[in-house]
C-alpha cells in the first residue's frame, strides 16, 4: 500500500506514537507499504511553529529519510486537481493533501474526519 501521512499523523509518527492507532502503526512500519510525506507538510509544520510557537521537529528532513519516508514534492497536476474537489474543508493544506493523494493514488493516514469525507482512500490515524 502507498500512503500519504496528513500532518497530524506524521507529528505523531515523529513524537507521539502512542497516540497512533495500533492499525496506523502497523501500516507505517510495514516493509511491505510505501509512506510519503508531503512538502506541503513541511509547509504546514513551519507555518505552526512561525505562527504558534509550537514545539514541533526541527530536524524534520532528517527525521524522514530517518524512517525511510519519500518526500512527495507539489506538482502542477497537484494544484489543479484542487479545484475539482468538492468544498467540505477550509484548511488549504488538507485540500491539497487530498488532491495529491488523489493524483498519485495515495491512501492518507489521518485523523481528520472531514477530510475521510472527500473522494480518496483513508486510514484513521487514532
Amino acid at each position: 500500500m502507498k500512503l500519504l501521512l496528513d500532518t497530524n499523523a506524521l507529528i505523531w509518527t515523529l513524537v507521539r506514537p502512542e497516540r497512533l492507532s495500533k492499525t496506523a502503526v502497523e501500516a507505517v512500519t510495514s516493509p511491505a507499504n510505501r509512506v510519503y510525506v508531503s512538502v506541503i507538510s513541511a509547509w504546514e509544520i513551519g507555518m505552526l511553529r512561525a505562527k504558534k510557537g509550537v514545539r514541533l521537529p526541527t530536524d524534520l528532513e532528517f527525521q524522514i529519510a530517518d524512517k525511510d519516508f519519500d518526500a512527495l514534492p507539489l506538482t502542477m497536476g497537484h494544484a489543479l486537481a484542487v479545484e475539482a474537489l468538492p468544498f467540505l474543508h477550509n484548511d488549504p493544506f488538507d485540500r491539497m493533501l487530498v488532491a495529491q493523494a488523489q493524483v498519485e493514488g495515495l491512501t492518507i493516514v489521518t485523523s481528520d474526519r472531514v477530510m475521510r469525507r472527500y473522494p480518496v482512500a483513508t486510514l484513521p490515524a487514532i
